[in-house]
């Protein structure tokens, strides 16, 4: 399993559009995904499952890839989240 952490920079924090867009970038990959915030958890290719987060500016999310491509995965999506969020 990969994990990594990641500090919401957005000033709207994660709503529609990013987590739209998320959903598009880990369904790239077999991995599982799963995004934890402030004690939610959501999966990470599931838009409802992002938005209930609630994640907002300064937020720390916590990203975990479990699966065959889980390096390329994790690695991807954290270079997602810093161009976009």
């Amino acid at each position: 399993m990969e994990q990594f952490e990641y500090q919401i920079t957005d000033e709207i924090g994660i709503h529609a559009r990013p987590a739209g867009l998320f959903v598009k970038e880990a369904s790239k990959y077999s991995s599982a995904v799963q995004i934890s915030c402030n004690g939610k958890k959501g999966d990470g290719k599931s838009i409802f499952g992002i938005m209930g987060l609630g994640a907002a500016k300064g937020d720390t999310i916590t990203v975990s890839v479990e699966g065959a491509d889980e390096k390329e995965a994790a690695k991807e999506i954290e270079k997602f989240l810093k161009d976009n969020l």
